[in-house]
Formats: C-alpha cells, structure tokens, sequence
C-alpha cells in the first residue's frame, strides 16, 4: 500500500475515487473482497469502508451504505451545528462591542514595536529575520520540524548563522530524530562548531526561532508564507519555556539514541507504535515524525511482522502487549519478548 496514501486520495467516503468506487461496489455486490484488490486503495480502509473479514483475514468486507451514510449524514449535521454556533457567537460578540461605542485606536501595519506583527510574504518574513539577526546579542533558539533539512534550507539560514557565531551568539536547535540522517546538517553543524547545539526528539512543535529572549517568530499559515513576530513579554516568555521543556527532554545529535530493549523494535518503529495506539491515520503519524508515509507504512509493515499481526486490529493488541502503547523509552538492557513475535532474525531499519 505505501505511496497510495491520503496524499494520492485526497478525498471522503462522499467522494470516492474511481478506483475505490469499483473496488467498494465489489465488495458490497459480492459481500467481501480479497484483500489484494485493496492494495491499489487505502483510502477504502483508511475511511472504514473496508474491513478484515474475522473469518478469513485474507479478505475484506464491506461497511454496510447505510452505516456509512448515516456517519455522513451526522457529521454534516455536525459541522452544520457548529458552523451555526460560531456564526450565533461571532454576531453577538460584535453586537456587544459596537454598543460600547468610542473611538478605537488601530496600530499601523508598519509599527515599531508592536506586540505581535503579521509578516506577509517571504519578502518580509526574511527582512525581519534579518533585522533581528542583525541587532541579537546573546543567544538563538530554533525548532525545525519536518525531517531532514534540505540542502537549501540550510544554504539560505548560513549567512545569518555565521554572522551571529561571528558575534559570540550561541545557538541552540531542536529537530526530529529523522532530521540525524541528513548529510547537510551534520555538514553545517561541523562548520559551526561550538556555537551550535543541536538535539533532537521524535516529535517537535511547530517551527520557532526565538533572538535574545525578546522575540520571536513563529508561522500563521500553513504553507509558511506568513509569520508573526512577537515581542510581548508574556507571550515570548512562554515559547522559551515550551522550548526549555523539549530541550530537556532531547538527546544531543552527538549521541546515539536509545535502544528500545524490544527486540526487532526500532526506536523510531516504537514511536509509530505509540501514535498508532493513539488512533493517529498514517499520513498524520508521518508528518508529526517527520517522515513520508511511504516509510511509515513500511515501518508500521515491519511492527506488524516482528509482532506478529495479521491485522491492523490485531496489531494494536500486540502493541499494547508489548507496552509500545506509551511514550518511547529506554526500557534498560533487558530484551522484551511478545507473544506472537518473530524470532531474533525479524527484518528491522533503524
């Protein structure tokens, strides 16, 4: 199934693609389907549509029409609610403000000073990272998300970088555990010398970048194309303790990461473990790790062969059966034995 994911089937059970459309009106006419013919569209047993056949898990049946249309019908109704409820709100809120009457002072755009700025465009995104970079005396922290840090990325952030190593500023950065495979970061880390640390964990929060303390800047969109610069007290105050929790809780780049103690378990597999247990579909499990979900789905293919499921169902009993169900953790030199799975020999990537 990998590289057929949410990305490649963007869609509800409302609209269907042409290839889930056959499939699932296969298994509605026929009453199961092999489970081969479910390769092709993942998208029928990420939006429930299909599932295992308990008597036979070599074959998929069909959720019921009416079931799903039922679910349908009720989450539009949902939304519909809801959207209701936010409309009702927003008007009553306003109603309530203009009847307070009085003038209303609005900052300029432009303002110096202000509290929290909007950076529209890449334009001024980099025009005031530059300005703070230029006027930062002490101290930057960033968390990159996303993986392995391209080449460019990279490329672009050196001359402030080295501008402010330049100055006795020191550096610390947070990424993913992914982000250790990246030849260009270990290359940058090596120029920057002693003042850059870098750590890293199995899942970071957004991207931030904080100067001296002061300010911050931190996306307002998702493609990244707007930020928001901060410079109240409160509110930078906040990001650097977030930032000093995960800091903690980060293993430096310069040290390997723990063991698991699970045999055939990778750590990164025991992340996907957790998120699993939580409920997490594989296109949020990959981006939150940092991953594409082709190599989720072939880890989450290996977790199921070293435990020895069948099933996605089955899987998560032998996750919770081997204690993979919480956060990772070194669980010491012990190896972890679970019933059902593979013996030492089980494939594994690390």
């Amino acid at each position: 199934m990998a590289g057929h994911g949410a990305q490649q089937h963007p869609h509800g059970a409302d609209r269907l693609c042409e290839a889930g459309d056959r499939v699932y009106s296969r298994a509605v006419r026929r009453g199961r389907v092999p489970r081969g013919d479910a390769d092709p569209v993942p998208c029928l047993l990420e939006l429930a549509l299909l599932h295992p056949d308990p008597d036979d898990m070599d074959f998929l049946v069909p959720t019921a029409p009416q079931e799903v249309m039922t679910r349908l019908l009720r989450g539009m109704y949902d939304e519909v609610s809801e959207s209701h409820r936010r409309v009702g709100s927003a008007v009553a809120a306003f109603e309530r403000y203009a009847g307070l009457g009085g003038p209303v002072r609005v900052p300029a755009a432009g303002a110096e000073g202000a509290a929290i700025r909007v950076l529209d465009g890449l334009a001024r995104i980099q025009a005031a990272m530059d300005e703070a970079t230029q006027v930062c005396t002490t101290e930057v922290l960033t968390v990159q998300p996303g993986g392995i840090r391209r080449e460019h990325e990279l490329s672009e952030g050196l001359p402030r970088a080295l501008a402010l190593r330049a100055r006795g500023v020191r550096m610390r950065d947070l990424y993913t555990h992914v982000a250790r495979h990246g030849q260009g970061l270990l290359n940058y880390m090596e120029l920057m010398g002693e003042a850059v640390e870098a750590r890293t964990l199995d899942e970071v929060i957004d991207r931030l970048i904080l100067f001296d303390r002061t300010v911050a800047f931190i996306p307002a969109n998702a493609d990244h194309t707007m930020a928001l610069e901060l410079r109240h007290p409160a509110l930078v105050e906040y990001l650097v303790t977030v930032f000093e929790r995960q800091w903690r809780l980060a293993i430096p780049l310069s040290a390997a990461l723990p063991d698991t103690g699970i045999e055939g378990i990778s750590h990164r597999e025991q992340s996907i473990a957790a998120l699993l247990a939580d409920g997490h579909q594989d296109a949020v499990i990959a981006e939150r790790l940092g991953i594409s979900v082709r190599t989720c789905r072939a880890h989450i293919a290996r977790l199921s062969e070293t435990l020895g499921a069948a099933s996605r169902t089955q899987l998560g009993v032998r996750i919770a059966q081997a204690g993979l169900d919480g956060p990772p953790r070194a669980v010491g030199a012990a190896v972890v034995r679970v019933p059902g799975a593979r013996g030492p020999g089980s494939p594994t990537a690390r």
